[in-house]
């Protein structure tokens, strides 16, 4: 055997692995060893319509330990949106590190999702808003830990269980996620109801994390809970037909430069919408009263979500429905998470920040924002003052907004 080559061969370079590509192999493996699923097409493939897929983060070594960020994606056809759960996971190998990411997986997320699959010890929680009730189990997982000594755990979930009906809406499936982190001065707090985080909860757990001595040690804990509607989801559109929707509305916005324009977009928003929702709503009454309505939610909240998105200022968890008119009017709060809507056009928004837009063009569409009205008040009140005001410092409670249809339906 030639154990050297001659001097005029090149040698022949090492085939390089993708790291991500083996690391994602692994922790599927070692996942599917605790859920006896079926491994294909790269990702888990489990009864009742479940699928885990996995993606691969940050990838990091520090002192010798591997550091991984692992990103799971949990899909059903029931699921309005996926369940995403990233993961820090550390080892002293990539190995061990991927066993870490897919226990901590396990016992955070799939525990409760097999609970609901099982219906497993449910517990009830009814909840009532704007003239509707919707009955759900929660299901919920015991608290994961790292880093914590001597102290016993602490049902997270307890901290906000009388808040949580607040935040539920006409949707098949909800989930909570409680994520807490310290290590010395720096911290996480965050509570996400479907992936969105809400300011108002997560406030609720910053008491009990000023608590932890963490000058030395990481410590984080966390803790999922899975809502399931008792009854089905009978919300008569379908997303698309809000994706569709805004995007057409932010195409038109930019191009907006007086009132007459406004109202010329504001119609033909509400008739395409309609046409939209006439492919599968055979009442054509239903349907325009529906098409206007979510028509109207669009043009409203498209330019208040990105003003948020791009300004920075800090914005609570609700939305305040403006009912009569004169004396009479009434406002009623409810929370975001429960207007499917618009978490539809957070996403379309996002997505439209994802092409990189000019900033003349989002300029157009976030002055069409009541909030962002009120801040630019705040701010020349307080130049007049020679003072300066940094939006990341302004609280805005929510959106109030009106819907001008009869028997006007929040879902």
């Amino acid at each position: 055997m030639g154990l050297f080559k001659k001097k005029n061969q090149q040698a022949e370079p090492e085939e390089q692995k993708d790291t991500g590509i083996e690391i994602k192999k692994a922790v599927l493996e070692k996942l599917n060893e605790k859920l006896n699923g079926t491994v294909y097409d790269d990702c888990i493939i489990m009864p009742k319509g479940y699928t885990i897929d996995v993606q691969v983060g940050r990838q990091q070594e520090a002192e010798g330990i591997k550091m991984l960020q692992i990103i799971f994606i949990v899909k059903n056809d029931e699921f309005d949106e996926p369940l995403i759960e990233p993961i820090d996971s550390q080892g002293k190998s990539e190995d061990e590190a991927a066993q870490m990411a897919a226990d901590m997986f396990y016992g955070a997320v799939w525990h409760p999702l097999d609970q609901a699959m099982s219906k497993k010890n449910p517990v009830h929680i009814s909840v009532d808003y704007l003239r509707q009730h919707y009955d759900f189990d929660m299901y919920c997982q015991s608290v994961v830990r790292i880093g914590v000594k001597e102290k016993q755990p602490v049902m997270l979930m307890n901290y906000i269980k009388t808040d949580l009906p607040k935040y539920l809406g006409s949707k098949k499936y909800y989930w909570v996620r409680i994520y807490l982190a310290k290590y010395q001065d720096k911290q996480v707090c965050e509570v996400r109801v479907n992936g969105s985080v809400c300011t108002e909860l997560s406030k609720r757990f910053q008491p009990y994390i000023d608590g932890w001595d963490a000058e030395e040690n990481f410590i984080s804990e966390k803790q999922y809970a899975i809502f399931v509607q008792r009854g089905e989801d009978e919300c008569p559109f379908k997303k698309e037909v809000v994706m569709e929707g805004a995007q057409q509305c932010i195409a038109e916005m930019v191009k907006i430069s007086n009132r007459d324009e406004y109202i010329a977009m504001t119609k033909k928003l509400e008739e395409d919408t309609t046409a939209r929702l006439a492919e599968d709503i055979s009442d054509s009454a239903q349907a325009d009263a529906l098409g206007r309505s979510i028509a109207s939610e669009i043009r409203i909240f498209i330019p208040e979500i990105l003003a948020k998105l791009t300004l920075g200022y800090t914005e609570g968890d609700s939305l305040f429905l403006l009912e009569g008119e004169g004396d009479d009017q009434q406002s009623i709060e409810f929370k975001k998470t429960q207007l499917r809507s618009y978490f539809y056009l957070q996403q379309a928004i996002l997505e439209y920040l994802g092409t990189r837009p000019e900033q003349d063009d989002v300029t157009r569409i976030v002055t069409n924002s009541v909030a962002f009205r009120e801040m630019r008040n705040v701010m020349d009140k307080a130049k007049e003052q020679n003072k300066q005001v940094d939006p990341a410092e302004l609280y805005v409670p929510g959106t109030s907004y009106k819907i001008g249809v009869d028997g006007y339906k929040v879902w």
